[in-house]
């Protein structure tokens, strides 16, 4: 009798799966996705509850107490446990808290490049209670001085290997009375403070908890750089929040307390900080460190260490797909990779030659209230949203004129949503559970960053200057940057501070910066079009030179275009939308061009070959 029901029971089953596979396929893909997030989401709402915040730092420290012996950071071939960091960072706090004026919640700023230090310094500050600064070590003279100021530090600790970037700054900098600290025993430089010698000096033990102890979330925590929209370098304020937020970014993805993590993205990034060493503090797992990113070492050093997780960003990943091939390449233990902005093309290449690698993308603003996870690993995808995550993160899509650089009204006074498929600006709600933290100093720049009264009189959205579509089975895909600000070797350059350079020259009467496309390449290349004080002539080793000395690499303009007249849009400001499109085609472009050339230390006149080259790939980029 029970065997008709049994038959039936079964039946319903397969044809309950046979319509989820059909109809939903990421149903439980998202369902276990959204209750990682709504998890991770309970612990945080514990910490606002209860007044007591378990930030990354407190993490690591029962991390130390619970592995101590496994290692935290392999870097140059030495191993460097949890319990070693734990004590070196105590006694980072020790000399500072003996020897510098500093009190908790002041700001200390870090010019540091990759290396365990950089670690045990901003854990022995975050130990005393100070909010961390981190510096981009390839932003020079001017503009790495208004990085420093902008953050409100009273202190500068430099690696060992910067001080050639310390010195074009500190003359300054002691005209501010700010007190500058190096990774050394010794430096010939006077008025500088040492700390390797110090460290002999003090205990290693922990200094008083009450410093480090964090009452609330939204809590300031660090300051790292971003270059927004307009101008300089801005400091987006970091918060406890957004820290565990990015902590738990790999553990969200699959991520393993056995996982041994490679980064070798720059730590002054909150990718590689947050993200990377944040996430394998949660994880309690392994970082394999690197100075720099080498193409030609990157599989030797993931085989000889075993890596299984590694960080990227799309340029990255187009970097080893260009390297010659070798036998082996699938031989190794990588199974995710974490990070964002590879194209599809090049996913696909990537997954195919080097094996079964989840690549993980993932969308967000270093100063976002916004972040998308690709948990399904849809190939050209930054993530999907669905009822149940609009719900916890409300953002929109909505119309916006490319050429106009501005959201479309319409007739009522209110923005437009775009239709599915459409590609449209991306804004997220700021609320209570979404907070936008902003920028310390200008206020004006965090203002410039909030769309108000969008849909309704008094909501509030975030912009984040990014296109995007999203298709009918809610997939996201980034499209472009708006405004002026293009991506450049997974680097945001603000168009306005390279105008800024380049309008020192004395022979420059204006000078006009966007991004041109380049073919099997990430992100745009920048571009000047410059007019010239009338009666004067064009310098380019002038140029040059000031690009060189003022300007980080990926910033600096790798075309010129020599115009006459510059031609502005109906409200004033200058026309790009037809530049970007012209591009650096001299067989197109009716004006003077010319390409930046490293071993002639100038630019040189952009010839027909010199572009053929760039196109082929014979000339790198």
């Amino acid at each position: 009798m029970a065997l008709p029901w049994i038959t039936a029971f079964l039946a319903g089953l397969l044809a309950l799966h046979f319509l989820q596979r059909r109809f939903f396929p990421y149903f439980w893909a998202d369902l276990i996705y959204f209750l990682k997030v709504v998890r991770y989401g309970l612990r945080i709402e514990t910490y606002k509850r209860t007044g007591s915040v378990v930030t990354v730092v407190e993490n690591f420290i029962q991390q130390a107490k619970r592995v101590p012996n496994k290692p935290f950071l392999i870097f140059q071939e030495q191993v460097h446990t949890y319990r070693d960091v734990d004590k070196r960072s105590n006694q980072v706090a020790q000399v500072f808290m003996k020897y510098s004026p500093l009190k908790k919640e002041d700001t200390v700023a870090m010019l540091m490049s990759n290396e365990p230090d950089f670690v045990n310094v901003w854990f022995g500050l975050a130990k005393l209670g100070f909010r961390v600064a981190f510096l981009n070590y390839n932003v020079r003279s001017r503009s790495l001085l208004h990085c420093f100021h902008s953050c409100g530090a009273k202190m500068l600790v430099v690696g060992a290997d910067m001080l050639e970037t310390l010195e074009e700054i500190l003359p300054n900098l002691k005209e501010d009375n700010i007190s500058v600290w190096v990774m050394a025993k010794e430096v010939s430089i006077p008025d500088v403070n040492t700390i390797m010698d110090k460290l002999e000096l003090v205990t290693d033990e922990p200094v008083p908890k009450h410093l480090r102890h964090v009452t609330s979330i939204r809590a300031a925590t660090l300051y790292i750089f971003t270059s927004g929209t307009t101008g300089l370098p801005k400091a987006a304020l970091i918060s406890q929040l957004q820290t565990l937020k990015g902590a738990a970014g790999i553990w969200a993805f699959g991520g393993r307390e056995d996982d041994i993590v490679y980064i070798t993205l720059p730590l002054y990034h909150s990718a590689a900080s947050l993200i990377g060493i944040g996430g394998c503090i949660y994880l309690g797992a392994t970082c394999v460190l690197k100075k720099k990113f080498s193409a030609s070492q990157f599989w030797i050093d993931c085989k000889k260490h075993n890596v299984t997780v590694f960080q990227y960003i799309g340029e990255l990943c187009r970097y080893l797909c260009n390297q010659p091939l070798k036998e082996g390449e699938k031989n190794h233990k990588v199974r995710m990779a974490v990070g964002n902005g590879v194209r599809s093309d090049v996913w696909k290449e990537f997954i195919r030659r080097f094996g079964d690698i989840k690549m993980c993308e993932l969308y967000g603003a270093t100063e976002g209230n916004i972040c998308f996870m690709n948990h399904t690993g849809k190939i050209g995808s930054v993530g999907r949203s669905n009822i149940f995550y609009k719900l916890l993160f409300p953002f929109e899509l909505i119309k916006y004129d490319i050429q106009k650089d501005e959201p479309i009204i319409n007739k009522h006074g209110w923005c437009e949503r775009v239709k599915k498929g459409e590609t449209g600006l991306l804004i997220s709600k700021v609320n209570q559970n979404n907070p936008f933290f902003g920028y310390a100093g200008n206020k004006n720049h965090t203002t410039k960053k909030l769309l108000c009264n969008v849909f309704r009189k008094g909501d509030v959205y975030f912009n984040t200057g990014d296109l995007m579509v999203q298709d009918h089975e809610n997939f996201l895909y980034f499209r472009d940057r708006i405004g002026d600000t293009f991506r450049w070797k997974g680097e945001n350059v603000a168009t306005t501070e390279v105008a800024d350079i380049i309008g020192m020259l004395n022979f420059i009467q204006e000078a006009n910066i966007y991004g041109v496309a380049i073919p099997e390449h990430e992100g745009k290349v920048g571009m000047a079009s410059i007019i010239l004080k009338p009666e004067e002539t064009l310098d380019v080793k002038g140029i040059y030179e000031q690009i060189v000395t003022y300007l980080p690499g990926y910033a600096r303009p790798r075309f010129l275009r020599l115009q006459d007249n510059m031609e502005m849009t109906g409200t004033f400001k200058q026309q790009k939308f037809r530049l970007v499109e012209q591009g650096f085609n001299p067989s197109v472009v009716p004006d003077p061009l010319y390409f930046l050339d490293d071993s002639e230390k100038s630019y040189v006149p952009l010839t027909k070959d010199i572009y053929e080259k760039i196109l082929s790939g014979q000339i790198k980029l």
